[in-house]
């Protein structure tokens, strides 16, 4: 064979492999430059079938598998087909879509971790990076130490996936789901009728498997005996996927369980009312739960994230494509799904939200304004067991005897709700103190995983292990910056100094707040007791201690709140529907307001809050305990009307025009408008007594000069020039500008990652590479979620 004809035998050869002129998507799309350019123009002998993940990203796979996608232009492309996968002809996994012959799905098994060739002999080329079961995925090296459950086979805490079977009862005082016999089956099953209108037994299958190093859970009505896989899922299936939550914020070292209540633990739910996601069962949803989505668990949005996108992925390779997600739940279980929508936009394609915070860090700023003044009231409880009913009356009967602050001077019952901005201020505080934050941001506190004698002690152990939620977001904020020692700004403590290493930052600060300004200006406290407040009311340290001085924000953990999302900017929400149900405040540390946060903030950002519909009533913190059902048929009406919609309009434009006219506020039942804020007992905070807007978000304020004339109650009160002279000593460094935006604000920067190349930690977080959206996360009318929050570098 002369040389010129084995030019021309080896050029078709490598036409009919792919060869290196294959295109490779190293993140969705986007040709991979060290593996070559476009394999071809359309009709080309290389481009006659296209191939894409579906379950993922293609840089974010983990566990091993992924469920992939091959269409043909014709079934001789089917017939020549050929899938490699690093080389290994594995097209025996693809099996023929049974409404489109040309459309091929398959679950491609055997990845190895790291980088991965999926290609066709007749088509493109994918790299698809591959990721441990036990994670980490994006967020950076894992947390330690970590406690595995009972039955781990490794220390990521992997364990083989275990299938239970339920049902529902026909009796009805039989309530939630019942293990069902297979051997036995049980005869008063009941039936349930789909949203499709089938008729099924209401049986249930459940899997609980490890990813990630936690437990996660999927409810799938089922069809006892019936196949079921990812190309042909059992008729019943909606393809609608219900995600729950749990409540709390807290950091555990070690496994723990999926919730699935609706209230996430927060408050007892009404046995004779159905749970909602049984109630989604019923009409042919899947249900999804991982531990990690337990905020009272896991408090580290980049964890939670991280956790829902590799259950979804799961989810999705043994199931099926998926129409939307929705995330409903309480307490935590809205925190969780604000942050994620915010900073992870894309994981979810509706929000239910109930007893709502916006975030962990602006709820945080309020609660620890609570410590630093219930320190100052002298208002002490012990609070090793915040939650026993012996601490609720301990605090209850209390309240009479909190009148003498710690420097002497007397504040009455009335005055102190005036300073908190609260009417039930003083028990909402300690409420929120005792059981959400000293015991989430005090190191010494107990966590899951961690020994008395592993954890952090000042005096006996301060090198042990700090279960504070600041510290088990340290990826996320980072440490506090040491500067030389000669500057002032040295925020070290000695602690810190002894051991030779800073501990994780506090973004919180109270620099320039003056505290009960609103109540002096309107004569309920008097110049000296606001003056006495301001001048002694101090701060705390990294591990709770009153301070004399004020708090100020550590670097850079304040300007990373905001960019990570731990404080939520609502920036890149305007492309998610959300729900929100509230109810009356009574001073149970789920105020109200925090609901109205997020629609305030909303109406900044966007100039309107037309993606948000308010569902108000008059059950305290939840509006209605038939809300969470009602609700989420309400959403899979506006997601169905969005589905619909295959225009190229961009998403937040279509979720407004496609909002069915029955879905939207409502006051007790009655639609159109929102209740009254008096009838929600909408509060404030001590931050808005000071003198704040109305939106939450002031972590720390930007500072002005002090002035003398500014309002100081002077029509109800004469100042002495000492007293004058002590105000401006107290406020030296100025006083807080709400007229401007918090100090450090900046938009959520989406889609970070937290490990670069080698897997060493990227503190604050680094943006992914842009990708398209995975096909297989919702139907392309939601597609490409995130687009708009993309920040270029």
């Amino acid at each position: 064979m002369n040389n010129k004809i084995m030019i021309v035998v080896f050029t078709l050869l490598l036409a009919a492999c792919g060869g290196s002129s294959s295109s490779s998507s190293n993140s969705g799309g986007n040709p991979d430059p060290g593996n070559g350019g476009d394999p071809g123009g359309p009709g080309t002998v290389d481009d006659r079938v296209s191939l894409q993940v579906l379950s993922n990203r293609p840089d974010l796979v983990s566990a091993g598998d992924v469920l992939i996608e091959v269409v043909a232009e014709d079934a001789a492309a089917v017939d020549e087909l050929v899938l490699l996968r690093n080389n290994t002809d594995v097209t025996q996994l693809l099996q023929a879509d049974p409404d489109n012959p040309l459309r091929l799905l398959g679950v491609v098994d055997g990845l190895s971790v790291g980088e991965n060739t999926l290609s066709t002999n007749i088509g493109n080329s994918l790299t698809v990076v591959n990721h441990p079961s036990g994670g980490p995925v994006f967020t950076g090296p894992h947390i330690q130490p970590w406690k595995c459950q009972d039955g781990a086979v490794d220390e990521n805490c992997n364990q083989p996936v275990e299938y239970r079977w339920l049902y529902k009862s026909s009796n009805s005082l039989q309530g939630g789901l019942q293990p069902y016999d297979m051997d036995n089956p049980p005869d008063d099953v009941a039936m349930t009728t789909t949203d499709s209108g089938e008729t099924v037994p209401f049986i249930v299958r459940q899997e609980i498997g490890y990813q990630a190093r936690d437990q996660y859970t999927i409810f799938t009505l089922q069809k006892v005996g019936e196949d079921w896989t990812p190309v042909q899922p059992q008729s019943q299936w909606n393809r609608r996927l219900l995600v729950t939550h749990g409540g709390n914020c807290r950091g555990d070292h070690d496994t723990s369980s999926a919730r699935t209540d609706d209230y996430a633990g927060t408050i007892p739910g009404n046995p004779l009312i159905e749970q909602s996601y049984i109630t989604a069962l019923g009409l042919g949803w899947s249900v999804l739960s991982t531990a990690q989505l337990n905020l009272g668990h896991n408090c580290n949005l980049s964890y939670q994230a991280e956790s829902l996108l590799m259950a979804k992925e799961r989810f999705i390779e043994q199931y099926g494509e998926l129409r939307y997600t929705v995330g409903t739940g309480c307490s935590g279980g809205a925190i969780t799904q604000n942050m994620i929508a915010n900073a992870y936009p894309g994981l979810y394609q509706g929000l239910l939200t109930t007893c709502t915070y916006p975030d962990v860090m602006s709820t945080a700023t309020q609660f620890a304004d609570y410590h630093i003044l219930l320190k100052y009231f002298d208002f002490n409880v012990d609070t090793t067991e915040p939650n026993t009913p012996e601490d609720l009356i301990a605090h209850l009967e209390n309240v009479a005897g909190a009148q003498i602050a710690r420097d002497g001077t007397p504040f009455t019952v009335t005055q102190q709700n005036a300073i908190y901005g609260h009417l039930n201020g003083i028990v909402n505080a300690s409420l929120a103190d005792s059981a959400l934050f000293a015991e989430a941001v005090d190191p010494a506190s107990n966590c899951g995983g961690v020994s008395a004698e592993e954890r952090f002690d000042q005096d006996t152990n301060p090198g042990g292990v700090r279960c504070d939620v600041l510290t088990f977001m340290q990826n996320m904020i980072g440490e506090r910056e040491r500067f030389p020692a000669e500057d002032p700004r040295d925020r070290w403590s000695q602690i810190e100094k002894d051991l030779g290493y800073a501990f994780s930052g506090f973004p919180l600060g109270n620099e320039g707040v003056q505290y009960g300004l609103t109540a002096l200006q309107q004569g309920i406290i008097s110049p000296a007791q606001f003056l006495a407040l301001n001048t002694n009311i101090g701060g705390v340290d990294p591990s709770l201690n009153v301070t004399e001085e004020r708090l100020k924000p550590d670097y850079p953990a304040l300007p990373n709140a905001y960019r990570t999302g731990i404080m939520n900017t609502i920036v890149n929400m305007d492309t998610v529907p959300i729900i929100n149900m509230t109810g009356p405040d009574p001073g149970a540390a789920h105020d109200s307001v925090h609901g109205y946060w997020v629609r305030w903030r909303l109406e900044r950002e966007f100039g309107h809050r037309d993606n948000f519909v308010h569902w108000g009533g008059l059950t305290p913190l939840v509006g209605d305990l038939n809300y969470m059902n009602q609700s989420l048929v309400a959403m899979a009406s506006w997601l169905d009307a969005i589905e619909a919609d295959t225009s190229d309009t961009p998403l937040a434009q279509k979720i407004i025009a496609n909002k069915p006219a029955d879905v939207q506020d409502q006051c007790n039942g009655i639609p159109g408008e929102m209740c009254p804020e008096e009838l929600m007992m909408v509060f404030g905070t001590p931050r808005t007594v000071a003198g704040a807007d109305k939106y939450g978000d002031q972590v720390q304020c930007e500072l002005r000069p002090f002035s003398r004339n500014d309002d100081y109650g002077l029509g109800n009160a004469v100042w002495q020039e000492s007293d004058w002279q002590a105000l401006e000593e107290t406020f030296a460094t100025g006083v807080c500008d709400w007229t401007k935006r918090p100090l450090e604000w900046q938009r959520t920067v989406t889609w970070l990652k937290y490990q670069d190349a080698q897997g060493d930690v990227i503190t604050g977080g680094e943006q992914m590479t842009p990708a398209d959206f995975p096909a297989g996360w919702a139907s392309p009318a939601f597609a490409k979620t995130w687009e708009p929050g993309w920040q270029q570098p």
